[in-house]
């Protein structure tokens, strides 16, 4: 087992990427941490991996609220007497261009998406250098490189990220502290596939993604993002610090998109 016995905190565990995360993680021998807002949907997922044989609990905190990322880790700490890893997955997909964004859309984004991160590793540092080092995992975008469109604040927020993980890594290395960020492409979780029949899909859409964006066959599963983070927050990833990676299916740079023949 790659996690065993690590306290593992993910926020936004109960769908898509993070419950991917908790599940393999605790399959792993990870002593997980699912979070969320619902209280029903928090209980079913850390209830289901307790049920197969797995070891869980759940704690609840709307992250745009700055007093919350405190009372996590404390609870994380109250629980379990330490935490190893934090995945700083929850966000909000803020639809919008530069022109439809207003100062409240603006400001909500960065509160979850960016100013959370930040509290949450702040709250966390004491135990980290209380315990000789820790891992964090920031979950980002490849939008976060300029991003699309009608997805402004989301891709600024993702952007600061990167930055955010970039400068931590670099301060605290020597304390023992590993920060590192997956830039993650496009993913099949629940909510995207609401997202895109709400914009006019037929239910089968992955099915029939363009090799444009999908060349293997099929867009990311949140599976393929938590077996990534297995290594990453195991220690076999004992010196990657600071790192930016794409979890992707062609490189952000330099790519070349097949043509139709003329």
């Amino acid at each position: 087992m790659r996690l065993k016995d690590k306290v593992i905190l993910v926020t936004g565990s109960t769908t898509g990427i993070g419950e991917g995360m908790v599940r393999i993680f605790a399959r792993e021998g990870a002593r997980v941490v699912v979070h969320g807002t619902r209280d029903d949907a928090a209980r079913r997922i850390a209830d289901e991996i307790v049920a197969q044989g797995g070891q869980a609990i759940y704690i609840l905190g709307g992250l745009a609220d700055p007093t919350v990322p405190a009372q996590m880790i404390q609870s994380v700490i109250e629980q379990y007497g330490r935490i190893d890893g934090l995945v700083n997955n929850a966000a909000v997909l803020t639809r919008g261009n530069f022109e439809m964004t207003d100062l409240e859309k603006f400001d909500h984004t960065i509160a979850v998406n960016l100013r959370a991160p930040f509290l949450l590793i702040h709250a966390a540092l004491p135990y980290f250098r209380r315990q000789g080092g820790g891992r964090v995992l920031n979950i980002g975008s490849v939008n976060a490189y300029s991003g699309e469109r009608n997805q402004f604040a989301y891709s600024i927020s993702k952007g600061g990220l990167m930055t955010l993980t970039r400068n931590i890594a670099d301060a605290y290395a020597v304390e023992g502290l590993r920060v590192n960020q997956f830039n993650v492409g496009w993913t099949l979780t629940p909510n995207e596939q609401k997202l895109k029949e709400a914009e006019g899909l037929a239910p089968d859409w992955p099915s029939h993604v363009s090799p444009e964006f999908a060349p293997s066959g099929r867009i990311l599963s949140p599976e393929d993002i938590a077996w990534a983070a297995v290594y990453f927050l195991s220690d076999e990833a004992p010196l990657i610090n600071g790192t930016v990676m794409e979890i992707e299916q062609f490189p952000m740079i330099g790519r070349m998109q097949a043509r139709s023949p003329r």
